[in-house]
């Protein structure tokens, strides 16, 4: 039976793929992958192999490509770093293929594409089980380190956590690296080089997930990379459209921490926010989209016939249009000394890094929402026992019943409604919380507390400069108020398209916008339906150089 991660190409589709690279011969055996490179090739073998070698165990062989057999993984596609080595066998004959002809070849023949992808998909998630990647030493309860792993975690980067608090030889392994404590975190690579105390900005330069952008003027640039901007990226470049998406943290947004979202059609028995945000950033990138990540949005500007796009750790960015889709984010609480303990003990994402974590503890949920609800039942298979903290007296109230039936089946959550922390303690890390219930002050030893409330739209990168509700959450269309169209002259001649703002050329969707739904389907919804706003604008635009 063949294994899925490792298909072989038909005959024919190896000849279709001769014309879109070399044929090279080695005699002796070649390394043609290395550890640690961004941008390298994919290869068909025609006869001989490929030997695929995990790098910190290199006298044994993860698998062998043969005859008609195919390297790589889906990170060829976006230039990540690639997490294994390959060198050829004797006497090994292959097609190489650069990654743009490759994109090139996948556009256009659909047999090769769903082969290469589906194998792609499949072989990602093998080797994240089977290969250490790059070691990340720092404490659990660090900030410093837990910033680090939920950058890596939610980008899919192959990693190793070595637990300094639990590590009983962390100083003999420290000395061999000629590093201290104060050094932590460190990471380490294959070839043993150390980052101590690395930026989330290196992370991403080093492992390929941020890229070194050029000056080109996109038709598009899509900021944030949730359902709404992977939607509107995959459709834009699919149809022809250049577009560059740039997000501040990782691909998926707010979905992107739902443990298991069940409620999206096609997927009956669910499918994690992480997974749906991954498949999206292949499949745009299949397209041709270019995806970078970090980036901060801190201005923009409009120009004649395109827009500046200022970021906090680049060259100015440059589209006739920009689609605003940066979404909301959960608010902090209310709480003194908050912001101690974010990173160690409280979070605003439930994942599988979380879940280890929590094994065995008591933890707090707070939210009435689906997400809250989804984290509960997700690390509810983990803790010891978890408390759902809501404001309102019935659960119900803002969460999908599937979910609610759930949470009161199961035997280790709590529900505490009319509740509120009012309290967060600890010395280096969060020891206690205490809730207030109706007039009842209750004092529990929860060390991990889950927060998902009152989300606010992320729009500080727009400064005031177009439309919004009292809330910050961007009008469009018809909702845009006529003093805001009266200051752009173009609205006297039409009226802005459904997802325009109140500066022409800039959209937004999703999360972002008033009066948005807030579920992953109306999200990606809308991120499909402004590419044809986007299209009329251009072609408008187009039409009115002409003239000139």
């Amino acid at each position: 039976m063949i294994d899925p991660k490792y298909p072989e190409l038909t005959d024919l589709q190896v000849e279709k793929l001769k014309s879109y690279g070399e044929i090279e011969f080695y005699k002796e055996p070649t390394v043609v992958l290395d550890f640690g490179d961004q941008h390298y090739d994919f290869f068909v073998v025609l006869t001989g192999g490929i030997r695929i070698i995990d790098p910190d165990k290199k006298d044994d062989s993860l698998t062998i490509h043969r005859r008609h057999q195919f390297s790589g993984s889906s990170s060829i596609l976006s230039h990540r770093t690639v997490g294994v080595c390959g060198e050829t066998l004797e006497n090994t004959q292959l097609i190489r293929i650069s990654p743009e002809k490759l994109k090139s070849a996948i556009a256009k023949f659909s047999d090769i594409s769903d082969v290469l992808l589906n194998a792609f998909l499949l072989r990602e998630d093998a080797l994240k089980n089977n290969v250490q990647g790059i070691k990340l030493i720092g404490s659990e309860h660090s900030n410093e380190t837990y910033a680090i792993r939920d950058f890596m975690d939610k980008n899919d980067i192959w990693y190793n956590f070595i637990d300094s608090d639990k590590e009983d030889g962390l100083v003999q392994m420290l000395d061999t690296f000629n590093l201290k404590e104060s050094d932590l975190p460190v990471l380490i690579n294959s070839q043993n080089k150390i980052s101590i105390r690395p930026s989330i900005d290196e992370i991403g330069m080093c492992t390929g997930v941020r890229l070194e952008l050029d000056d080109e003027i996109y038709d598009v640039l899509v900021v944030g990379a949730g359902p709404a901007g992977l939607a509107a990226s995959v459709y834009a470049s699919s149809e022809g459209l250049s577009v560059l998406t740039i997000d501040s943290n990782s691909p998926g947004g707010q979905a992107g921490k739902s443990s298991k979202i069940e409620n999206y059609l096609g997927f009956p028995t669910g499918i994690s926010g992480r997974d749906l945000a991954n498949n999206g950033y292949i499949q745009a990138q299949k397209f041709g989209c270019t995806i970078s990540v970090p980036h901060r949005v801190e201005g923009i500007e409009r120009k004649k016939g395109y827009y500046e796009i200022n970021s906090n750790n680049t060259s100015t960015l440059k589209a006739k249009t920009v689609i605003a889709a940066t979404g909301a984010a959960y608010r902090r609480l209310p709480l003194e000394g908050i912001e101690k303990f974010e990173g160690s003990g409280i979070y605003y994402s439930a994942t599988s890094m979380h879940a280890n974590m929590c094994k065995n503890s008591e933890i707090g949920i707070v939210g009435g929402g689906n997400s809250a609800g989804q984290a509960a039942l997700f690390l509810a298979n983990y803790a010891h026992k978890v408390y759902v903290i809501i404001r309102n007296e019935d659960i119900g109230a803002k969460m999908s019943d599937y979910l609610v039936q759930r949470i009161i089946a199961c035997e280790n959550i709590e529900v505490l409604t009319s509740s509120n922390v009012v309290k967060v303690d600890g010395d280096t890390y969060l020891e206690k919380v205490e809730i207030k219930k109706n007039d009842t002050l209750i004092e529990n030893n929860i060390n991990y507390l889950f927060t998902f409330v009152g989300a606010k739209p992320c729009t500080e990168w727009l400064d005031n400069i177009i439309d919004t509700d009292e809330k910050g959450f961007v009008h469009t269309g018809l909702t845009i108020c006529d003093n805001a169209l009266k200051s752009e002259s173009v609205f006297n001649n039409r009226k802005p398209y459904t997802f325009e703002t109140s500066l022409p050329g800039l959209f937004a969707v999703g999360d972002v916008r008033s009066g948005s739904v807030k579920r992953v389907a109306s999200a990606v919804g809308e991120g499909s339906i402004v590419v044809s706003d986007i299209h009329k604008f251009l072609a408008l635009e187009n039409e009115v150089k002409t003239v000139k």
